[in-house]
């Protein structure tokens, strides 16, 4: 039987014209769906598949560490997000 963990992660939802994208910092992913559900209906499928696939090849430790990711124990816990802000900056017109 397969180990299991809970990890809470952060998760962005933005609308781009007519599709829904969720990206989570904490594991570099995202994905998109035609709707609100789908979109976090796929982004938990590829958080599983993420979670496989570094298990499989023996890199969870390398890869997660990579990400900022700090193991407490036992258990592995994400960066943790301390704001997320809509800032206004100049640049060049284009």
């Amino acid at each position: 039987m397969k180990k299991i963990m809970f990890v809470k992660l952060p998760v962005s939802i933005l609308k781009e014209g007519n599709r829904f994208v969720v990206y989570s910092p904490a594991i570099d992913l995202s994905t998109s769906g035609k709707t609100y559900n789908e979109a976090k209906k796929r982004f938990a499928e590829i958080v599983d598949i993420f979670f496989e696939e570094i298990d499989k090849k023996g890199s969870s430790e390398t890869v997660l560490k990579e990400l900022g990711w700090k193991k407490v124990q036992t258990q592995w816990q994400p960066p943790v997000i301390i704001s997320q802000e809509s800032e206004l900056f100049k640049v060049p017109a284009i």
